[in-house]
């Protein structure tokens, strides 16, 4: 843990850094930092955000100033050793790829060199690490996907993407989960929200968990989409292949 940086990023937060990539190995001492710290129960804690590389951590000074909880987070190191990480599920995601819910799907794959057929094969079939959330609430940025769909952003970005789009921007895949601008290749949409401000818990996926995509009709998505108005629809999920 000689690497781990501590980045002073306001008069309420400071960032604590574990490398200068973005990769599973890092984000597994994020994800065994954060379980220490909250084991740790800190008074003047007030919320942690994972990011690629970083954990941030929000405090109140007026309950622990800057100088002791910069003590007490260097302290965290030590017992990093000690922390089990438990195993994440991965969140089962339906998506109805091409046609008028995946407009882009017929360029990613003209641009892979492949049918549209092996572009969904290949989307579906890994399942994507959430490294952390941001952009707008539930955005996932992924990672893992096959470097085989890669794709270009669009030269210039649609002004409203429909909530539950599926896009491709270089070798990051996601969905939006409201309506909003952005320059990403659309090959399908989920009928799931990942982000409903009526639901008991508003955003569906958390970071460090993982995402599989899964193919269906358009029968299915109907069906799928009517239990989600009706709040009756439970997305499935499965341990992870490695597991």
């Amino acid at each position: 843990m000689n690497n781990v940086r501590f980045l002073l990023t306001g008069d309420t937060s400071l960032s604590v850094e574990f490398g200068n990539a973005i990769n599973e190995a890092i984000n597994h001492d994020i994800r065994a930092y954060k379980i220490a710290l909250e084991k740790a129960g800190i008074p003047g804690i007030v919320e942690t955000v994972p990011t690629y590389r970083s954990l941030m951590v929000h405090y109140d000074p007026s309950v622990i100033p800057y100088a002791q909880i910069r003590m007490k987070l260097e302290q965290l190191l030590n017992e990093m050793g000690e922390i089990e990480i438990p195993p994440s599920p991965v969140l089962e995601i339906p998506v109805l790829y091409g046609g008028e819910m995946g407009p882009d799907l017929a360029f990613v794959a003209e641009n892979a060199g492949i049918s549209e057929d092996e572009v969904v094969k290949i989307h579906s079939s890994a399942e994507y690490l959430i490294y952390m959330l941001g952009f707008t609430p539930g955005f996932t940025y992924l990672g893992g996907m096959s470097e085989k769909i890669a794709a270009p952003r669009l030269k210039a970005p649609r002004m409203k993407i429909p909530a539950g789009s599926v896009g491709i921007a270089g070798t990051q895949t996601g969905v939006y989960p409201i309506d909003s601008p952005g320059g990403w290749q659309l090959i399908g949409r989920t009928p799931v929200k990942m982000y409903d401000p009526e639901r008991e818990t508003p955003i569906l996926p958390e970071a460090g968990q993982y995402i599989q995509f899964f193919p269906v009709t358009q029968t299915e998505y109907d069906a799928i989409l009517q239990e989600v108005e009706a709040g009756t629809y439970v997305v499935k999920t499965h341990a992870r292949k490695e597991a």
